[in-house]
């Protein structure tokens, strides 16, 4: 398969995950403005483009703000969104706000990039204590396709030496191939994907669903209502 076809074909799965996630995401926000004459939102790690996805006049419409928050400052200019946008800087795995402060935490394919096990501990913790409900994304572990190296199926279930070693020939990393050891190194371990039985344990008030693709679970989500 060329690279041409594979990048077209990547591209499409994205975008109908992408829209099935936003459909998940409005009927959650519907619930929640049930009961909320606004409704706030923090994005743990996310882009207001995202949010554009699911629909400035949606988000309007229900009065939801929504806080985006990044380790670095991020920045949205296209247009003036300042009443449903702000950003802030901040650590996911150690936050300043009170418990509940926010109706909904959100964050989509972030976990896996916090850190080992302790971090992602930390990570849900903070996300479970600082608002009410949450909506929690993840590719699995056991879907043979890791989206970070999609170029190598089952690339993710070898030995982290030996998928550094790869990195170092192969470009298979959205950055290309890694010129150092160290960087492949780097690059292997900015990603641990999750089993089940981790999810469960991270977000254990949650209820989990799976996004499947051919029958297969492909991504999971913690929701807490």
């Amino acid at each position: 398969m060329s690279d041409v076809i594979r990048s077209t074909l990547r591209g499409r799965l994205s975008a109908y995950f992408r829209n099935k996630r936003a459909a998940t995401l409005r009927r959650l926000i519907d619930q929640l403005t049930c009961t909320h004459n606004k409704l706030t939102v923090l994005d743990i790690g996310g882009r207001a483009r995202y949010w554009e996805q699911i629909g400035i006049p949606f988000l309007r419409e229900r009065n939801v703000s929504v806080t985006i928050l990044n380790l670095h400052r991020s920045e949205f200019t296209d247009r003036d969104l300042s009443d449903i946008f702000t950003f802030q800087v901040g650590d996911a795995r150690s936050l300043s706000y009170p418990d509940g402060h926010f109706d909904l935490a959100h964050s989509n394919s972030v976990i896996e990039h916090v850190g080992g096990w302790p971090d992602m501990q930390e990570f849900a913790r903070e996300t479970r204590r600082i608002a009410k409900s949450y909506y929690v994304q993840t590719p699995y572990f056991w879907f043979p396709v890791d989206p970070h190296f999609y170029a190598m199926p089952m690339f993710h279930w070898l030995p982290r030496a030996a998928r550094a070693h790869i990195l170092r020939a192969v470009p298979l990393a959205a950055s290309g191939r890694a010129r150092t050891y160290e960087g492949a190194v780097q690059a292997v371990n900015s990603s641990r994907l999750l089993n089940i039985a981790q999810f469960r344990t991270l977000f254990p008030d949650a209820e989990i669903e799976a996004e499947r693709f051919a029958r297969l679970p492909k991504s999971l989500i913690a929701i807490r209502r």
